[in-house]
């Protein structure tokens, strides 16, 4: 579980096929993250959960399976890209964001960047039958970062950024068109179970 709180901006070293041609192991160098990082923690990147096979000095590798490349951006990662990372949350921890879990829903794309003067409104494409888990002033992660929507409509929502998400995450640095991951609010999945019952 996680919270959405970005701790920061790695770079991938390097993405190597496995053998089976299906999933991949990728190297992330991230010297906060991994400073305490063990064999079997969980990381995510840009709001993936993966789980921690090496580290070593500042950089952590983890197995992608083949339906983590399809269903994420993760399958499109290059030496170089730079990615939002955070650690599991430890119980007593403070929840700054929101509870992600670093599964995701679907992957969108940047639309439109409206600056102002001391924030920017961004405008992503929402897929198909995602619009029912939000909501104006609710939750979502976009690449791993807790935001607040501002609108949403059935194909897309705005979110507003503040100077700190765009310095400190892979947001600042996307343009039209660049490809995010997205993970609606659990919660909103589980009173949907419970409410169609």
């Amino acid at each position: 579980m996680f919270t959405g709180i970005v701790e920061e901006l790695g770079v991938v070293f390097s993405v190597e096929p496995v053998a089976d041609g299906q999933s991949a192991r990728l190297s992330v160098r991230g010297p906060v993250v991994t400073a305490d990082a063990r064999h079997g923690d969980s990381i995510a990147v840009d709001g993936v959960c993966l789980t921690v096979v090496e580290s070593l000095e500042g950089m952590f590798t983890a197995d992608v399976m083949g339906e983590t490349l399809i269903r994420s951006t993760l399958g499109a990662l290059r030496p170089g890209d730079p990615v939002n990372l955070e650690r599991a949350a430890r119980l007593g921890d403070r929840l700054g964001g929101h509870l992600v879990q670093g599964h995701v829903d679907g992957v969108g794309s940047i639309v439109d960047r409206v600056p102002a003067a001391q924030w920017e409104t961004v405008r992503f494409s929402l897929p198909d039958d995602l619009d029912r888990y939000l909501v104006e002033k609710g939750s979502i992660t976009v690449d791993g970062v807790s935001l607040t929507v501002v609108e949403v409509e059935r194909d897309w929502f705005t979110v507003g950024l503040i100077p700190t998400t765009i310095a400190a995450t892979t947001l600042g640095h996307k343009g039209i068109g660049d490809r995010v991951n997205l993970e609606v609010d659990v919660l909103a999945k589980y009173v949907e179970k419970m409410v169609s019952r």
